[in-house]
């Protein structure tokens, strides 16, 4: 899959796992899903996204005009690059209707039926690259087994064109943080310029390659 979703249990105990032991009980599971569930319900989750793509559409309507500098030689195009799960197509009622849990099965079910929603303020961004001749790339974790139904998803939802979508190769030992890094070199190498680089994990943008980087929340799932 592209990202992996851990039970809400499971990431604590690997957070925790890693930290010193503690001796104040941490906050109990059932109280983390009923913020995280009030979270979404109130709209706070949705307003926070609105206002990072909001500040991701603005740097590229001032961004693209400019073009390539003339220090970046090698460059010959602009691109953007995107992640998809919650970055542009959001899995909360899949989510959700799993207790916020991940089971390989029901999860594969839910990508081949490609039955996401677009979150509309990132595909303002993408519209706004689409519309100047930007190239746009998508990397993500799913597997190249998913590209049938994530591609229809795609496009049913409006994201109708793209330069690439690169999918995480199901042989791929390292992280997914490695393998988007990799990525991004082989398009630098390839002659494109990554202007903007947006996701809702640190591994789809640490690690360099891009000009700016766009961190949605996601209070659902850690992505290593």
């Amino acid at each position: 899959m592209l990202k992996r979703l851990l039970p809400l249990g499971l990431a604590l105990i690997f957070a925790v796992g890693s930290l010193p032991a503690q001796s104040v009980e941490p906050p109990n599971l059932y109280t983390l899903k009923q913020q995280i569930n009030a979270y979404v319900a109130t709209g706070e989750y949705g307003k926070q996204v609105a206002k990072l793509a909001a500040e991701a559409n603005a740097y590229l309507v001032k961004r693209i005009p400019k073009g390539i500098p003339r220090s970046a030689k090698i460059s010959k195009k602009l691109a953007v690059v995107f992640d998809i799960d919650e970055t542009t197509l959001s899995n909360i009622r899949h989510i959700q209707a799993n207790d916020y849990g991940y089971i390989p099965k029901i999860w594969d079910a839910w990508v081949a039926e490609g039955q996401c929603t677009a979150i509309y303020p990132v595909q303002a961004v993408y519209q706004t690259a689409v519309n100047a001749k930007v190239d746009v790339f998508f990397i993500t974790g799913r597997k190249p087994a998913d590209a049938r139904g994530t591609e229809r998803n795609l496009r049913e939802v409006g994201y109708e064109t793209w330069t690439r979508i690169i999918y995480k190769p199901a042989d791929f030992t390292e992280s997914t943080k490695a393998f988007k890094i990799d990525v991004r070199r082989k398009l630098a190498a390839e002659g494109y310029l990554i202007i903007l680089n947006m996701g809702d994990q640190d591994s789809d943008l640490l690690g360099g390659y891009a000009e700016r980087t766009f961190k949605l929340p996601n209070p659902f799932y850690i992505t290593n």
